[in-house]
């Protein structure tokens, strides 16, 4: 007999939700075929069989969340004996004391199965944990129906609507909760939040906003377009262009491109390695440009449009969303003209970038033309950077923004 453990599928993951069982019990397993798919706090994985056999047991059901490390199924012989659970077991009924002779019947009639006490861990699902303490249910008084009796969402959800009390004919001022609806938080979303609550708290941050005349280098990115549908190549956007900007300019600015190790000590990264924000359906996933300064504009739009479609399919692989060194958020496709992000931890800095707009401007000559303008802001972590340190890292990126060939060089 093999116990299948929730796998550690990335290097951020503490649970994994099983999303889809491709076996079920009494199927026959080889070595190598795809056992499931799982859910970690990055992406849906496919995990593989290591080992072939009968898959007897499946512990965790589909759409249930398990930490790392807790058996998930069972494949072999399984006649019960030595076979780790999810969880605790329910408490086993109390024996009914004897009965006199000539008691009724129903007086000898064992007693029901009463519920955990408060300071017995009550076994239970995480996602079913967290249900039970938003809609305020009481563990204890809930039946499971999961398996070896554990408590699941389902069971949650319907001792909340059993608990809803009837119309007295007494109005208050409570909303019905019939009028909205609870929608669960995915992995994705749950994970992303408590990481950036934690750099919110942790890393005392401070924004320096600048702009740019990108009058020249949207015409160079229109005329470099041009050239790449002829060669039959993938066009550039406007934010390739700015992560290549930012991929040279990190080159004279290292402390930018760096990580707190500890308090005591700062790691100044070698390579140059840019997290691009995507948004899915599910939250936020941060690809990675390994080496972007080693990279023409044209490689970059390649892989960043190639990154995101797998960010949206949710196949990106661990590989491609770590290492970042320096993080950039985009939302000027949503008309977004300015925003400040949360550092993506360990990093020192991540750029917030706007849209692009026409803009009455003042030329050196005095006179006013519209031009295009674009505003980034800089969030560092103040352990790291200073004002005058992030302020030097955006007057060298508005300078390549506004003198575009240097990008190109």
């Amino acid at each position: 007999m093999s116990t299948i453990l929730m796998p550690r599928l990335s290097d951020t993951m503490e649970t994994g939700v099983v999303v889809t069982w491709h076996k079920q019990a009494g199927d026959t397993v080889t070595a190598g075929e795809i056992l499931a798919d799982i859910e970690t706090d990055k992406a849906v994985m496919e995990y593989e069989a290591y080992e072939s056999g009968v898959l007897s047991r499946i512990l965790v059901p589909e759409g249930e969340e398990a930490p790392i490390g807790q058996p998930i199924a069972v494949i072999g012989d399984d006649d019960g004996a030595d076979l780790p659970e999810p969880a605790s077991a329910p408490a086993a009924p109390t024996p009914a004391a004897p009965t006199p002779p000539g008691a009724s019947a129903a007086a000898s009639a064992p007693e029901p199965m009463r519920a955990a006490p408060p300071t017995q861990r009550v076994p239970a699902s995480p996602l079913a944990r967290r249900d039970a303490a938003e809609l305020g249910v009481d563990l204890t008084q809930v039946a499971g129906t999961g398996p070896g009796g554990r408590i699941i969402r389902a069971d949650i959800r319907a001792a909340a609507a059993e608990a809803v009390p009837a119309d007295d004919g007494v109005q208050d001022d409570v909303q019905d909760a019939s009028s909205g609806e609870e929608i669960a938080l995915s992995l994705l979303r749950r994970t992303s939040g408590r990481r950036l609550t934690e750099s919110a708290r942790t890393a005392p941050h401070f924004y320096v906003t600048a702009s740019a005349d990108i009058e020249e280098l949207v015409g160079l990115r229109a005329e470099l377009n041009d050239q790449l549908k002829t060669a039959g190549r993938p066009k550039v956007s406007l934010n390739d262009l700015v992560i290549r900007a930012c991929a040279l300019t990190l080159r004279h600015h290292p402390d930018v491109n760096s990580s707190l190790v500890d308090d005591n000590t700062l790691r100044r990264q070698h390579e140059i390695n840019i997290g691009v924000a995507v948004a899915v359906d599910e939250g936020l996933l941060v690809p990675v440009l390994r080496n972007a300064d080693h990279k023409s504009v044209g490689t970059i739009a390649q892989e960043s449009a190639e990154l995101a479609g797998r960010a949206r399919a949710r196949q990106l692989t661990t590989d491609e969303m770590s290492g970042g060194t320096f993080t950039i958020s985009n939302l000027g496709m949503y008309g977004v003209e300015q925003f400040t992000a949360i550092i993506n931890p360990p990093q020192a800095a991540i750029l917030a970038v706007g849209a692009s707009r026409r803009e009455a401007t003042v030329l050196p000559d005095g006179s006013l033309a519209a031009r295009t303008r674009i505003r980034y802001t800089l969030s560092a972590d103040h352990r790291v950077l200073n004002g005058a340190d992030a302020a030097r890292f955006l007057a060298d990126l508005t300078n390549l923004l506004e003198r575009p060939w240097l990008i190109l060089a």
